[in-house]
C-alpha cells in the first residue's frame, strides 16, 4: 500500500480502550455507524492512521471532553481520488463548541492536505435532543457551511437485544454503553450486565485480539466496585480455563488488578487493603484522571473498610470535586 503524504508512526494512547477497537476493527466501526461511508471505500488498497498529523494540525484547538479523535486516510471505490481523509470523533459528553471544532478541524484538514474531508462524530452523551450536526456562517452573499454525520449511541437504546446478536464487534460496545447507562448506581446489575458480555465474547469465537479489545472497552465503561471486581476476574479466570482461552487474563498491559493474588495470605488486612487501594487508584485514574495531589495523598490514607466503601461510592462520581466532598465527609 502507498503511503500518504504525511504518514508516520501513530502516538500511544494506552488510557483509552476506545483507541484499540477503533484502529484495530476500523472496517467494522465504519460498517455499523457508518454503512453507507463504509459502502464507499476501497478497502482492498488499505487505510492509514495519521494520529500524529492530526495533533499537529489542531493542537492549539480547545478539546472539549472528547473520547477519541482520529484521522484516516482511505481510497475511495470509485477510484475519483488518490487518498481522501475521514476525521472520526467520538464525543463523550455536551460539549457547546463541539460543532465549531468539527467545522474548524475540517477546514484545517483540508488546507493541510487539499483534498476532500469527510467529518464523522460519535456522540456518547445521555441527551437526546443534543445533536450537533453542523456549523458555519454567511456574510455578505458569502456561505461556508459544513454538515456532517452524526450517531448517538443512545439512540439504540431500544435495540439491545438486537444488537447483543449482531455480529459486529461494535454492537457490543454500544450494548455496554447502553447497560452502563441502564445500571448506573446499581453495582449488582452492573456486575450481570458486564459478566454477561464478557461471556457473549468468548461465545462468538472470535480471535483472541478482537476479544482483548473489546473487553478493554468493556471494562474501562463498566467500572465495580472492589469485591465485584474480583469476583469477576476469578469468573473470567474460571472461564478461560475451562474453555482453554487465556485471553483477557493473561495480559499485562491492560492493567488489571487481580482481587486476590495467588500466594498472598487474604487473612493479613494490609495485604487486603493494598489490594482494594491498588484496585480503587486504577478505578479512580478511569473515571477522574490523575488525581491532585493533595487528593490522591487523603485517598493512600483511607482505611481498608474506606477503601473499599469509596470503591463502591466511585461509580457516581462526575468530577474530582464528587471525590473531594466524600473524602471530606468520611
Amino acid at each position: 500500500m502507498t503511503e500518504p503524504p504525511g504518514q508516520s508512526t501513530p502516538a500511544d494512547d494506552l488510557d483509552n480502550p476506545w483507541k484499540d477497537a477503533v484502529e484495530h476493527h476500523f472496517p467494522e466501526f465504519l460498517a455499523f455507524y457508518f454503512p453507507a461511508v463504509h459502502a464507499g471505500i476501497d478497502w482492498t488498497r488499505g487505510h492509514c492512521f495519521l494520529d500524529q498529523e492530526l495533533a499537529q494540525v489542531v493542537k492549539d484547538a480547545a478539546l472539549g471532553k472528547r473520547v477519541l479523535d482520529k484521522l484516516v486516510a482511505v481510497h475511495r471505490l470509485d477510484g475519483s481520488e488518490d487518498w481522501v481523509y475521514i476525521h472520526i470523533e467520538i464525543q463523550g459528553g455536551h460539549d457547546m463548541h463541539f460543532a465549531k471544532r468539527m467545522f474548524t478541524y475540517n477546514y484545517r484538514l483540508f488546507d493541510r492536505y487539499d483534498r476532500p474531508i469527510a467529518s464523522l462524530a460519535v456522540l456518547a452523551d445521555d441527551s437526546a435532543s443534543w445533536r450537533p450536526g453542523n456549523f458555519g456562517f454567511s456574510l455578505f452573499g458569502c456561505r461556508h457551511w459544513l454538515e456532517y454525520p452524526l450517531v448517538k449511541l443512545i439512540d439504540f437504546a431500544d435495540r439491545l437485544e438486537t444488537l447483543l446478536e449482531d455480529a459486529n464487534p461494535f454492537a457490543i460496545v454500544t450494548a455496554a454503553h447502553l447497560l452502563t447507562r441502564q445500571t448506573r448506581g446499581d453495582a449488582e446489575q452492573r456486575y450481570a450486565a458486564k459478566w454477561r458480555l464478557a461471556r457473549l465474547l468468548y461465545e462468538r469465537n472470535w480471535d483472541r485480539q478482537r476479544i482483548i479489545d473489546l473487553f478493554a472497552v468493556i471494562d474501562w465503561m463498566m467500572t465495580l466496585p472492589v469485591e465485584l471486581e474480583a469476583k469477576l476476574w476469578q469468573a473470567l479466570t474460571t472461564l478461560e480455563r475451562n474453555k482453554t482461552m487465556p485471553y483477557v487474563t493473561s495480559v499485562e498491559r491492560l492493567g488489571y488488578t487481580r482481587g486476590h493474588s495467588e500466594g498472598r495470605e487474604e487473612g493479613r488486612e494490609e495485604g487486603r487493603r493494598t489490594e482494594a487501594e491498588t484496585l480503587v487508584r486504577k478505578l479512580l485514574q478511569r473515571r477522574l484522571g490523575v488525581l491532585p495531589g493533595q487528593i490522591d495523598a487523603r485517598v493512600g490514607a483511607l482505611s481498608l473498610e474506606r477503601m473499599e466503601a469509596l470503591g463502591e461510592a466511585l461509580l457516581d462520581f462526575a468530577s474530582v470535586d464528587d471525590l473531594d466532598a466524600w473524602l471530606r465527609q468520611h
